[in-house]
């Protein structure tokens, strides 16, 4: 029997094929199957499908593993300590063992390298999270009750928005000459760079309580805090991710510019920041000193903003097109 192909005429749904038998007496036909080949997956699915086809974020995430995993683990990339310092190595080139050199103090730069990720790393990320967390929490609260409660959250976010980062940040840790520890870096940083993430939210979350899914939520009896929870805040995600993965590399350059200005970490804590200010002095002596933790650096923070490009375009459907 021969078998015929009903368009989706028929059924009323784009994509969708039906295979139906030959045409009984009645004049009737009987379906066989069905089989939609375009049923639409979810947005996250569509950018992964995106991300996959893109060389720009297989580096940038090869970078950033690498980046992650020699914070985690500095042990598996070297064994010398990067505290040890012996003045009679003082600017001495690569050696075996040794394979960037010393430096000025006659510390292993390589060693300080691979033990600098992880302050920088740690500052990027955490930092991250809070502001995420504060900004997404205020910028949701504004958006989707309005009223009053947005006119304030409104007017306190532009007070800390007038205020630069880096200058809040040099005038907080002048204050704290003593005693200066990461998580006083990250509590800095992330006490006024919350702004954008907050501005970033509101307008998600105008753009999607206004959505029938939140409308067909109100129907259904659900509260106002259910409805932000499970409906508003998940369709808000998109702009907030990859906000935050330019803004981590944004706090690993904070962090850098002060522990080089030298009123960020202390220098009991290994960091590039620390070892680039270390190195401006031998500038002209000794150059590739102060080359290598610039480097890891500029590479570090690039692949993070190289990801945030990359899943900008992903989840953006006109750049998909």
């Amino acid at each position: 029997m021969s078998k015929h192909i009903l368009t989706n005429a028929a059924s009323g749904r784009p994509g969708q094929e039906h295979y139906v038998s030959d045409i009984d007496e009645t004049g009737l036909g009987a379906v066989d199957a069905v089989r939609d080949e375009s049923a639409p997956s979810s947005m996250w699915g569509e950018a992964w499908k995106a991300l996959r086809r893109r060389p720009l974020f297989w580096v940038a995430g090869f970078i950033i593993l690498m980046a992650v995993l020699v914070s985690l683990f500095p042990s598996l990339f070297t064994s010398q300590d990067p505290m040890h310092c012996e003045l009679s190595n003082s600017l001495k080139g690569g050696e075996p063992g040794h394979p960037l050199g010393y430096t000025f103090q006659g510390c292993d730069i390589y060693a300080r390298l691979v033990y600098g990720a992880r302050p920088s790393v740690a500052v990027g990320v955490f930092s991250t999270v809070l502001v995420v967390i504060l900004g997404g929490l205020i910028g949701s609260l504004a958006g989707y009750f309005g009223g009053w409660l947005d006119s304030l959250l409104s007017r306190i976010t532009d007070i800390f928005f007038a205020v630069p980062l880096m200058l809040a940040a040099i005038v907080v840790m002048q204050l704290f000459k003593q005693g200066r520890t990461i998580w006083m870096v990250i509590l800095v940083l992330s006490a006024f760079g919350w702004t954008q993430i907050a501005r970033i939210t509101r307008g998600a979350v105008l753009s999607a309580k206004n959505e029938e899914y939140v409308t067909a939520a109100r129907a259904t009896g659900a509260s106002r805090w259910r409805i932000l929870a499970s409906h508003i805040i998940p369709n808000s995600l998109a702009p907030i991710i990859v906000y935050a993965t330019v803004a981590l590399g944004t706090f690993i350059v904070a962090e850098a510019t002060l522990s080089f200005m030298g009123i960020g970490l202390p220098s009991s804590v290994v960091s590039w920041g620390g070892d680039i200010s270390a190195a401006r002095t031998q500038l002209r002596q000794a150059p590739m000193v102060l080359f290598y933790p610039s480097l890891a650096l500029a590479i570090t923070v690039l692949s993070f903003i190289m990801m945030g490009d990359a899943v900008r375009d992903a989840l953006d459907p006109k750049a998909r097109k």
